[in-house]
């Protein structure tokens, strides 16, 4: 309930004079991006940067999409811009009756001007921020330049932070047709105009899986860094995808279940395999386009595999007339799926596109699936014996989880009536105002507990390691007790029954030592996150403390340093030589300085090495401690990464030992 206070009479309000239509500003062409650019691509961070990037690449997967494309280039140029070609139909370039202007200058320029808006055919479905996207990337560029190839002829406009830099002009002949378009990031705009090479690799190959049959190249042509090139192609599509996500698993059918099929104006393309894990990894897209948060089509794919599978339990006498139903929950464990929807005019709610609201697509894909999965279970009566006895032992597992949760999570706790003894709880009882440390130790969490501000910082001491969760079910997992604590901690309960509107912080913020073991806890404590509070990962309220790795001191200046590159400089400053301090982890060094002060270095091998005060100015103090968010930008990637570090199989944990064991700088043992 809102707190109410003041007199409860309504006051007047005072008008301004002066007030009319003279104080209203209009924003003219792009000018409106570059003044709130994140109403538009949502941050100016390194994801608002990519952004343009994908904008670009969408426009090529629209054309794709639409059967006149099979090729888009990416390459990151040596002068720090970004240069995307596809093989479509080219941006048209006669005169726009409307503008007065060409066609391409008309999109480049106007934020609603592209072929996806209109009754005409030009785009059946389409991605991309639905005509604003390239006017976006003009507007947020330092320099764009578009090349328009088209009927023998290449075509060009010069653009510098959205202004046109002279009319569209013929530049040569050309035996090609498509679209390149070359940009650089305004510096003006962006915190940096660096892009992530990794971030491109996924996002292309992504993309590849989704349009079969397309071929996406990636090249790196930047100063410093070596040559790099890649080609992705995947005849199969998003059977292809779920093979290589399920590239390590133990699969429960081997014969991968596969439906594609146009409806109305529309096409449901989902592929689906069970393998002997236990958590789920279901990725919708609407368009190409992750979205997050569901949304319809999510909602039909999971009602019709639930149907089915019951369906075919009672056929076939696997579940009998005493046994309940199974759940949405029993017939999504161990699930792989790729539901992959293609709509005329998507609706999607928010800015970001997280999720799908077309009430038409929960219905079409409700229908695609229920007829094909029950002909494919049918078709293939040992897979589908194997599938429905997975369903049913994670029912079995579920009741007994269930009567475990009810013993352990009693409500009066979940309400904060009986909190865990261990935790050291904060004053405020707003959770937008407090924040909670998972400490690893009791040695720390004292520290932690005594130089806290108590008012909004509390305090959860960790004993050890907690339970891996990758190969657990909830019953196991509740019976350990740093997990069950924790939970109820947290207020929110876990799984099927979590609810963030009770959650208790806004802010849960992992504070381990940095060290091997430090790293395996926070390791844990992602994984149990990632699995089972998964909206509080998605929704950014998990955080990684950053403590520093030394103190040196220098007569009275104190510095605290968080890297070694950081500790060369700081030596530095303080007159020490760089080869003698090369291999000083700590102790009382000389300085070069004709002696005027020896320097005293302490490495923090732990946290418990810190006293309150230290901790509270190094760590917790929200003027001078640094944090980083924990985010989710690539599911798919994030769902394998946890497996291969936490999962049953070895072989995979090996390899990329084995990958990557050279790059360790530093191995604490």
């Amino acid at each position: 309930m809102a707190e109410q206070t003041g007199n409860k009479k309504k006051k007047e309000k005072k008008v301004k004079s002066g007030y009319g239509s003279t104080s209203i500003t209009v924003l003219e062409g792009l000018e409106p991006v570059r003044k709130r650019p994140s109403m538009y691509i949502g941050s100016t961070s390194t994801t608002g940067l990519h952004h343009l990037a994908w904008e670009v690449m969408d426009n090529g997967i629209d054309e794709a999409m639409a059967g006149y494309a099979d090729e888009i280039t990416v390459t990151l140029m040596e002068d720090g811009m970004v240069k995307i070609t596809d093989n479509g139909r080219g941006i048209p370039i006669d005169k726009h009756k409307a503008t007065g202007v060409s066609g391409l200058e008309t999109v480049l320029t106007k934020l609603h001007a592209g072929g996806k808006f209109g009754d005409n055919d030009t785009y059946k479905v389409s991605g991309g921020l639905h005509g604003v996207g390239v006017s976006v990337v003009n507007a947020l560029s330092e320099y764009l330049k578009a090349e328009i190839h088209l009927k023998g002829k290449i075509w060009v406009q010069e653009y510098k932070r959205g202004v046109p830099q002279g009319k569209l002009s013929q530049s040569g002949s050309t035996n090609q047709i498509g679209t390149v378009i070359t940009f650089k990031p305004d510096i003006l705009i962006f915190k940096e105009i660096e892009f992530d090479w990794k971030k491109l690799l996924d996002r292309a190959r992504q993309q590849a899986y989704l349009t079969k049959n397309i071929k996406i190249k990636i090249h790196d042509r930047r100063p410093e860094r070596r040559q790099k090139d890649y080609i992705f192609y995947f005849e199969g599509g998003i059977k292809s995808y779920i093979r290589a996500l399920n590239r390590s698993k133990t699969l429960k059918n081997e014969i991968l279940f596969y439906v594609d099929k146009d409806i109305n104006d529309s096409k449901v393309e989902i592929a689906l395999q069970y393998s002997d894990e236990f958590n789920e990894n279901v990725l919708p897209f609407a368009n190409n386009i992750y979205t997050m948060e569901g949304g319809t089509h999510l909602a039909g794919f999971r009602t019709a595999l639930t149907r089915t599978l019951n369906n075919y339990g009672r056929k076939n006498n696997l579940l009998k007339e005493k046994d309940a139903n199974l759940s949405g929950e029993d017939v999504r464990e161990g699930l792989t799926a790729i539901i992959s929807v293609k709509l005329r005019e998507p609706q999607f709610e928010g800015q970001t596109k997280a999720k799908l609201g077309n009430t038409e697509m929960k219905n079409y894909v409700e229908q695609v699936l229920g007829d094909a999965f029950s002909m494919f279970l049918e078709e293939h009566p040992k897979e589908a014996e194997a599938i429905a006895q997975k369903c049913i032992l994670s029912a079995q597992a579920r009741l007994a989880a269930r009567t475990a949760r009810a013993n352990i999570l009693r409500k009066g706790a979940l309400e904060g009536v009986n909190l865990p003894g261990k935790l050291a709880d904060c004053s405020t009882r707003k959770p937008e105002e407090a924040e909670l440390y998972i400490v690893e130790g009791d040695s720390a969490g004292g520290s932690a507990k005594q130089g806290r501000d108590r008012k909004f910082q509390a305090i959860f001491p960790l004993r050890g390691k907690i339970l891996n969760v990758e190969r657990a079910r909830l019953d196991k997992m509740l019976a350990n007790n740093e997990i069950k604590n924790l939970v109820i901690a947290l207020g929110t309960n876990i799984d099927d029954q979590f609810d963030v509107s009770k959650i208790r912080y806004n802010r849960i913020i992992i504070m381990t030592d940095a060290d091997v073991d430090g790293a395996h806890i926070r390791t844990l404590l992602l994984t149990l996150f990632f699995r089972h509070f998964t909206p509080l990962v998605q929704n950014g309220y998990l955080y990684i403390a950053q403590p520093p790795l030394y103190q040196i001191k220098k007569g009275s200046a104190t510095r605290y340093v968080y890297s070694d590159q950081e500790k060369k400089e700081v030596l530095k400053d303080f007159g020490m030589d760089e080869k003698e301090a090369k291999n000083k982890e700590e102790g009382e060094l000389e300085s070069q300085d004709s002696g005027k002060g020896k320097i005293k270095m302490q490495r923090y091998k732990g946290l418990g090495e810190m006293n309150p005060e230290q901790l509270w100015e190094t760590t917790m103090n929200t003027e001078h401690r640094i944090i980083n968010q924990v985010t989710v930008e690539n599911a798919d990637y994030a769902d394998k990464t946890f497996d291969m570090l936490m999962g049953g199989e070895v072989e995979p944990r090996k390899r990329f030992i084995q990958t990557h064991a050279k790059k360790v700088e530093n191995l604490d043992i």
